[in-house]
C-alpha cells in the first residue's frame, strides 16, 4: 500500500513516499523536493556479527548522471568510484543517524541512498539525510529516535530553510543540520565569519524545521511502520567478569591519567597481558573480552574524574589548551611551508602556487564548477605508530580535508587580487587529537610562509562533552581518548571577527544550544588563544612570493582577437609558450593569465601577445618585416598578422624605378603609420622618418599601381581631409 506525507518548505513541497518501489528493503522511502528525488533504503542482516566491538553500519550515497539527463564521461559509460562529494554526502548521512542505534544491536546493517532526479538547483545531500531516517523508521531495524536534516543560509541577513544554489552564492553561511524532536544531533558548515550567537540563532532556526520534518516522518511511520526487531543481550559470565576485575579494578585508575599517550597504552597492553596469562588456561580465548572489560572501566574511570574532580587525563583543566610550537619555512623548495604542533599533535602543511591551467575541474550532476583552492589532508599510519597498508585517501581523509578547506577559503583573496591556484597539503606526522584542527592552523601560518595576501590569520580548535545524567562537562581541545569515550567532537574555526567553519558530532541522541553556546564560547577563547602562538611566529603574509614559485600576468584582449593569439590548431600560442618557457591560458571572455617561474619569461610572453592583439595607430613608429614585393610598392609587417601597404613613393624622397632595387622579402625596416582608412586597410611610409632634402619639392605625375599612391604635399589623400587629387604628370 502507498503511504505518502508532505509539507511545504519555502514554498517548495517535500514529499516522501513508500510502498511503490523497493518493497522488499527491510525500508524504502523517496523522498522530492521540487525535482529533485531520491531513494532511501534501509537493510540489516537477521543474526548479529560474531567477533566485533563495533556497530557494523554502512552507508553509501550515490548521484547518478542520468539523474541530470547527462551520459557519464571517460571511455567506461557508467558511473565508477565515488566523487569526493559523494564521500563527503555519505558522512553527512551517516554520522547523524550512527548514534540513534541501540547498544548491543550488532547485526550488518547497510542504508544506500541514490538521487534518481536533479534539477540542478536543490542539492539532493539533505534529502538523503531525510531519506535514510524515514527508511530506517519505517523498518523493523532498530532506531531509537526518528531525525531529520535541513540546510540553513542567510541572505541579506534573514534565514532561509534548504536554500538553492543560485540562493547559496548569495548567502553568508551554508550549514547542513540534523537534529531530533529534542534536540540537534549533528552540525556542519561554513560561513563568513559569524558572531557564535549568530551561528546559535541559525541553529534554533533550522531546528524549527527539523521538528516538522520528523513529525511527518513518525506520521509516516505510524501509517506504513514495522514492529521493531527485539535485541537480545549477549550472555555474560559473572565469574569471569569478576575475576578479570579483581586484578584491573585498582590499576587502572592509576594508569589512565598518565599524560603520554604511548606510555599509557604500553601500560594497558601490559595489563592486558598479564591478565589473559594469568586467566587463559581457565579461560582459553579470553583476551578480546579482557580487553573489552579494561576498556570500559578505563572510560567510565575517565568520564567520572573529568566530572565529580574537573581532571583530565593528562593533567588539564577543562579549558586549557596544550602546549603549542610553530614553525614556518621548514622546506626549502616549497612556496610556503610550516609545522603546527600541539601537544601530541603535529601537521607539517605546505603550499604550492599554479596558474589558471592547474584549477581542479569538477563535472556532477550539478553542473561544470571549477575550484583554485585544494586542500588535501593525509593520515600517514607512522602518526600514530601504526603499521597499515597505504591506499587512496578514505573518508575520513576527505572528510578532514574538506573541513579545513572550507575553513581557510574564507581568507583567501579573490581572483583579482590573486590569480593563482593554491593547493595545501597537510600531512599528519603525529596525531593524538583533533590533526584537522591543526592542519588549518598550520595551513594559515604556511599561506603566509608562502606570502599569500590572506585576509588574516586563522586557527581551530575542537571541543568534547561528558554528560552524565545532568551532570556536564565540556572540553576544550580533546585528546583522541576523549574523543573516543567522549559524548561529542565539537570542531570550530575562525578568526579574531568570527567563525569560518565547523562541524559537530555526537555519540549521544542530542544536544541543547545551552550546551553548544558554553561550547563555543570556550572555542573562541581557545581560538584566540592559539591566534597569540601564531602570531608570535608570524603575524602577517611575506612582502615576496618565494623565488620558486611562478609569476602570473593578467591581460585583457579582445574576444575577436583570441583566435589571432591561439592561432590555427593552437599553432602561434604553442609557439610562445614553447618559445618563452610560461605558460598562457585564455579565457572566454577576453582574459588572458600568463604563468612563469621568473619575471623574464612571463614579460617576454606577454609582450608577444600584445604584439599580436595591438592596434595600429596612425604616426606609430613601427619596425616591420616585408612579407611581400608588388609593382607599386611592398606589403610590410608591423604587428604580427597586420600588414601595411609601403607604397613605392613613400620608400625615399628619391625616385625609385624598381622596388625590388631597394627592398627585398624578410628585410626588417622601420616604417611609420601615415593613414588607415574605413576598410582598415593601413598605409605606410619610411619616407616620412626621413630628412626632407633641401630644396625638395613634390612633384606629381602618374603613379605606381593605381588607387594606392602617396599623399600629396599637402597632406591629401585616401581617408583624409577633401576628395583625392586627380594624379598629374610629374615634371622632370
Amino acid at each position: 500500500m502507498i503511504e505518502k506525507v508532505e509539507l511545504e518548505i519555502e514554498g517548495k513541497l517535500l514529499t516522501i513516499e513508500t510502498g511503490r518501489v523497493a518493497k522488499q528493503a527491510d525500508g524504502a522511502v523517496t523522498v522530492r523536493y521540487a525535482d529533485t528525488m531520491i531513494i532511501a533504503s534501509a537493510c540489516a542482516n537477521k543474526s548479529p556479527r560474531e567477533g566485533i566491538d563495533f556497530f557494523p553500519l554502512t552507508v553509501d550515497y550515490r548521484e547518478k548522471t542520468s539523474a541530470a539527463g547527462k551520459i557519464p564521461g571517460g571511455f567506461f559509460k557508467r558511473e565508477g568510484r565515488p566523487s569526493e562529494k559523494e564521500t563527503l554526502s555519505s558522512r553527512i548521512i551517516d554520522r547523524p543517524i550512527r548514534p540513534m542505534f541501540p547498544d548491543g544491536f550488532a547485526c550488518e546493517t547497510q542504508v544506500l541512498v541514490s538521487v534518481l532526479s536533479s534539477d540542478q538547483e536543490n542539492d539532493s545531500d539533505v534529502l538523503g539525510l531525510i531519506g535514510a531516517s524515514a527508511a530506517l523508521a519505517i523498518s523493523d531495524i532498530p532506531f531509537e529516535e526518528t531525525i531529520a536534516g535541513i540546510r540553513v543560509g542567510r541572505i541579506a541577513g534573514e534565514f532561509v530553510a534548504n536554500p538553492t544554489l543560485q540562493q547559496l552564492e548569495e548567502s553568508d553561511m551554508n550549514i547542513v543540520m540534523a537534529g531530533s524532536a529534542h534536540a540537534v544531533t549533528m552540525v556542519e558548515g561554513g560561513c563568513q565569519e559569524i558572531s557564535e550567537e549568530e551561528l546559535l540563532s541559525a541553529l534554533d532556526f533550522g531546528h524549527q524545521h527539523i521538528k516538522k520534518i520528523v513529525a511527518i516522518i513518525d506520521d509516516l511511520k505510524s501509517r506504513a511502520g514495522k514492529p521493531k526487531r527485539e535485541i537480545v543481550p549477549p550472555d555474560v559470565d559473572e565469574e569471569f567478569v569478576a575475576k578479570v576485575m579483581s586484578r584491573v579494578e585498582s590499576v587502572v585508575p592509576e594508569i589512565n591519567f598518565i599524560a603520554d599517550k604511548h606510555e599509557r597504552q604500553d601500560k594497558f597492553d601490559e595489563l592486558i597481558d598479564s591478565t589473559v596469562e594469568a586467566l587463559e588456561e581457565e579461560y582459553p580465548e579470553c583476551q578480546r573480552d579482557v580487553h573489552k572489560i579494561v576498556e570500559d572501566l578505563e572510560k567510565a574511570d575517565m568520564r567520572k574524574r573529568i566530572i565529580s574532580e574537573g581532571k583530565r587525563m593528562d593533567g588539564r583543566g577543562l579549558t586549557d589548551v596544550r602546549q603549542i610550537d610553530c614553525e614556518v619555512g621548514y622546506l626549502p623548495r616549497t612556496h610556503g611551508s610550516a609545522i603546527f604542533t600541539r601537544g601530541q599533535t603535529q601537521a607539517l602543511v605546505t603550499v604550492t602556487l599554479g596558474s589558471k591551467a592547474d584549477e581542479q575541474r569538477i563535472d556532477d550532476i550539478m553542473g561544470e564548477t571549477t575550484k583554485s583552492l585544494m586542500l588535501h589532508y593525509n593520515f600517514p599510519p607512522y602518526s600514530v605508530g601504526e603499521v597499515r597498508m597505504l591506499r587512496g585517501p578514505g573518508r575520513r581523509e576527505i572528510g578532514h580535508g574538506a573541513l579545513a578547506e572550507r575553513s581557510v577559503e574564507k581568507i583567501i583573496p579573490n581572483e583579482e587580487a590573486f590569480p593563482y591556484t593554491i593547493r595545501i597539503v597537510s600531512d599528519i606526522l603525529e596525531s593524538n587529537g583533533s590533526s584537522s584542527m591543526a592542519t588549518v592552523c598550520g595551513s594559515s601560518l604556511a599561506l603566509m610562509d608562502a606570502g599569500v595576501p590572506i585576509k588574516c590569520p586563522i586557527a581551530g580548535i575542537a571541543m568534547g562533552l561528558i554528560k552524565e545524567g545532568d551532570d556536564v562537562a565540556v572540553l576544550t581541545d580533546i585528546l583522541g581518548q576523549e574523543d573516543h569515550y567522549g559524548d561529542m567532537d565539537f570542531k570550530v574555526t575562525g578568526t579574531r571577527d568570527g567563525i569560518t567553519a565547523f562541524q559537530m558530532d555526537l555519540k549521544v541522541t542530542g544536544i541543547t544550544l545551552d550546551i553548544m553556546r558554553t561550547a563555543l564560547q570556550q572555542a573562541r577563547d581557545a581560538r584566540f588563544h592559539i591566534l597569540d602562538k601564531m602570531d608570535a611566529t608570524i603575524d602577517k603574509p611575506r612582502a615576496e612570493l618565494s623565488s620558486f614559485a611562478p609569476r602570473i600576468l593578467i591581460l585583457k584582449i579582445k574576444q575577436e582577437r583570441i583566435g589571432d593569439v591561439i592561432g590555427p590548431g593552437g599553432k602561434i600560442i604553442r609557439h610562445i609558450i614553447e618559445e618563452t618557457g610560461a605558460k598562457i591560458d585564455i579565457e572566454d571572455d577576453g582574459t588572458v593569465f600568463i604563468s612563469a617561474v621568473g619575471g623574464e619569461a612571463g614579460e617576454k610572453a606577454r609582450e608577444w601577445v600584445l604584439s599580436i592583439v595591438e592596434e595600429p595607430e596612425i604616426d606609430k613608429v613601427y619596425e616591420g618585416k616585408v612579407k611581400r614585393i608588388a609593382t607599386f610598392g611592398a606589403f610590410v609587417e608591423i604587428i604580427p598578422g597586420t600588414d601595411g601597404l609601403l607604397h613605392v613613393s613613400e620608400i625615399d624622397y628619391r625616385r625609385i624605378e624598381r622596388v625590388e632595387d631597394v627592398l627585398k622579402v624578410g628585410d626588417m625596416i622601420t616604417v611609420k603609420v601615415i593613414d588607415i582608412d574605413p576598410d582598415g586597410k593601413i598605409r605606410l611610409s619610411k619616407k616620412a622618418l626621413m630628412e626632407r632634402p633641401e630644396g625638395y619639392t613634390e612633384q606629381r605625375g602618374p603613379s605606381r599601381g593605381g588607387s594606392r599612391g602617396g599623399n600629396d604635399s599637402r597632406g591629401r589623400g585616401r581617408g583624409q581631409n577633401g576628395p583625392r587629387r586627380p594624379n598629374r604628370q610629374r615634371s622632370r
